[in-house]
């Protein structure tokens, strides 16, 4: 199995459209030109959602046609409708995410029906975007536990990753949508699905929200998955899932890999940078251990 590990950069979309303190354009667009010059190649940059939901996200046609474009770049962002999806493609977005969850309470919190209708509306936007050489991400949320339903069975988990195959997806990303997972419940949850997907098509979303995040990668990567959703800076959270933190920062991911001797193609320092920068425009702590090591220890050198 390969040592290359790819990592999803989630902060544009699912870190900011969790913090309070809107970014203006021109910051997100600095922000993903940082993010590239870093060594990531995917980025989510946005979501064609509701802006009276998620105001956050309003400007994200407006941010993809601003982007250059770059065979070795690939830019993706959350399509919920068919609006949606016809605003993304006129954006020229590269990659569409489809988004579910494994319980009926969590789904009618983000989208106002249950899990059966939300995969039978979505089945149409993934024929449609395929169809416009668009690649199709499917995202399952509550993949250990749901905030109002309880712990999810991993039959379930793999029962829906292999539906959103059939659908089109070109990979399933799983969500530990409020970071309650520990290794002991990801690694069943992890077999369930690989029973059903292959590992090249399984990609991991963790949050951090009980410090267990990068704990999880590890029986994800024994288990041949090289597909981590991260976030510069520990960014966001989650506004259905009360108190739960950001994703698994970016940082702290590739530090672990390489410090595995995995390879990742990133530049920590530049990303550490990135994450400190973000950071102080949003007037938030950075979330990221490493990037607040790293960049006290360059402060350190500076003064001396």
């Amino acid at each position: 199995m390969s040592d290359k590990v790819t990592l999803i950069e989630m902060g544009p979309r699912d870190g900011l459209q969790n913090e309070p303190r809107q970014l203006p354009l021109p910051l997100k667009e600095e922000l993903v030109h940082r993010l590239a010059g870093a060594g990531l190649t995917r980025i989510e940059v946005g979501a064609f959602v509701s802006p009276r939901r998620v105001p956050q996200m309003a400007d994200s046609g407006a941010l993809l046609a601003r982007l250059p474009r770059s065979p070795r770049l690939s830019y993706g962002a959350l399509v919920p409708n068919e609006q949606g999806l016809a605003a993304a493609l006129a954006a020229g977005v590269q990659e569409i995410g489809l988004f579910t969850a494994c319980s009926d309470g969590f789904t009618r919190a983000n989208l106002g029906v249950d899990v059966e209708i939300s995969l039978a509306r979505f089945a149409p936007l993934a024929a449609e975007a395929r169809r416009q050489g668009v690649r199709v991400r499917g995202y399952l949320s509550t993949v250990i536990a749901c905030p109002y339903d309880g712990v999810t069975r991993p039959k379930r988990v793999a029962s829906l990753a292999a539906r959103l195959l059939d659908m089109g997806c070109h990979e399933i990303s799983l969500g530990d949508t409020i970071g309650v997972g520990t290794p002991g419940s990801v690694a069943p949850m992890l077999d369930a699905v690989l029973s059903e997907v292959p590992a090249g098509q399984v990609a991991v979303h963790f949050h951090d929200t009980y410090g267990q995040a990068l704990a999880n990668l590890l029986p994800a990567l024994e288990r041949g998955v090289r597909l981590i959703d991260s976030a510069v800076a520990g960014l966001g959270g989650c506004p259905y899932a009360p108190g739960a933190s950001g994703n698994v920062a970016s940082e702290e991911v590739v530090y672990l890999l390489h410090g595995l001797g995995m390879s990742t193609g990133i530049d920590l320092a530049a990303l550490a940078t990135t994450g400190a920068w973000v950071s102080r425009a949003l007037g938030r702590q950075n979330g990221s251990k490493v990037g607040r090591a790293m960049t006290a220890h360059r402060h350190q050198e500076h003064a001396s």
